[in-house]
């Protein structure tokens, strides 16, 4: 599991100050980017270095209960499978209550940069994401 922190920001809201229910996929992306620069996998590295991208195919969420500006969030995010070509990391949002408020899925493939075809899961980066099932 990987512990991603933040407060909700005024440009998230809408005129009643709450979390505009679009933004939860912002906030579950910006985990997920924390989450693959702390496994040495952060977007510029994949961008300039690696022969793949990631890019998501779906993505799910659920909006439980409103969200206000200031008000700080704690996403725990967890891997729900490991592919071959793909992973699946579900996010929990909980509010400073700790109160459930949002929950969300993304599914990611791996896609080589030049054919823009799937490629199998590189090892190095199966290893990093397969560690945080543990």
């Amino acid at each position: 599991m990987f512990i991603y922190k933040t407060k909700i920001k005024l440009h998230e809201t809408d005129a009643a100050g709450l979390l505009f229910f679009s933004n939860q996929f912002k906030i579950v992306h910006d985990a997920y980017e924390t989450l693959l620069k702390k496994i040495g996998f952060g977007f510029a590295k994949l961008i300039r270095q690696k022969s793949y991208f990631l890019p998501i195919v779906h993505a799910e969420a659920d909006y439980k209960a409103p969200l206000f500006v200031d008000e700080e969030i704690t996403v725990q995010v967890t891997i729900e499978s490991v592919g071959i070509t793909s992973f699946i990391f579900a996010y929990q949002i909980f509010n400073e209550k700790k109160k459930l408020v949002g929950t969300a899925r993304t599914v990611h493939v791996t896609m080589d940069k030049k054919t823009q075809k799937k490629v199998p899961l590189p090892k190095d980066m199966r290893a990093a994401i397969t560690k945080l099932q543990k």
